[in-house]
């Protein structure tokens, strides 16, 4: 068996979106989402088996294992889609990690690094490749959406890193949106605000708040901002969603602190 798995032996015409962090949470629900749209979909993320378990329920996949924060890696996982399908249509620029919980003043430097490995460098060298891609290939154009955050907006207590790189996130997609727009290559950004997943499980048994208090947060069901990807991914290159918020209702956010 080869490095890479699928459950097609031939490639697929049509549009091909990569979704990153596929193996669970908003990137396995939005993922399957896309598959049900008909998109043909390029699973990647750093659990194989976990990915597998994703492209199960999509009628076309293909599961690429990479690890975001290696550069040789982004460049072999476009190198192969490069040369199984010749282009790329959507990349939903998903994968993220929240890190330990601390205060600034004594969150390890190794810490800070490795949130910022997942959240920006690593969101910058999957962005960059796609936009390579998407600019060269024939024809020319396609979409990028970003994974932002409520935390892009307003942070939450001990969560400097985190906070920190989905403020970094917007830069990049404006800086991305502005270049873009001479190749028809759409960029947006998505914040999101407590999608049920395993990261947002805690939020349902108490989480620190702005005052210091412990409290339940309301979550929405992650399928919500699934079928939010899937319309904007339906747009026409000539429209563009920049920025976006979806969130549970009754959620801190806009009197958060």
């Amino acid at each position: 068996m080869s490095q890479w798995q699928s459950q097609e032996t031939e490639a697929t015409p049509g549009r091909i979106a990569l979704v990153t962090g596929a193996g669970s949470g908003i990137g396995r629900i939005t993922a399957r989402a896309l598959g049900r749209a008909g998109w043909t979909v390029v699973l990647t993320g750093r659990r194989e088996d976990a990915l597998k378990e994703t492209a199960a329920e999509i009628a076309e996949a293909w599961v690429v294992p990479a690890d975001v924060t290696d550069e040789k890696a982004v460049t072999d996982l476009f190198g192969a889609l490069r040369a199984r399908y010749g282009r790329l249509d959507l990349l939903f620029n998903n994968a993220g990690a929240f890190g330990t919980p601390a205060p600034a003043a004594e969150l390890p430097a190794a810490a800070w690094r490795s949130v910022v490995d997942v959240n920006l460098t690593g969101a910058f060298l999957v962005a960059q490749a796609a936009f390579a891609l998407m600019r060269d290939q024939q024809p020319g154009g396609g979409r990028i959406i970003n994974n932002g955050s409520i935390s892009a907006h307003v942070p939450r207590p001990n969560s400097v890193a985190y906070s920190a790189t989905k403020h970094a996130m917007t830069g990049l997609t404006k800086s991305l949106g502005l270049e873009g727009r001479a190749h028809r290559i759409a960029v947006g950004q998505i914040d999101i605000g407590n999608a049920a997943t395993e990261m947002t499980e805690r939020m349902t048994q108490g989480i620190l708040q702005a005052d210091g208090r412990i409290a339940v947060e309301p979550v929405m069901d992650a399928a919500h901002v699934a079928s939010t990807v899937v319309h904007i991914a339906s747009l026409p290159l000539e429209v563009n969603v920049p920025f976006m918020t979806i969130m549970a209702t009754g959620m801190p956010y806009l009197g958060r602190g």
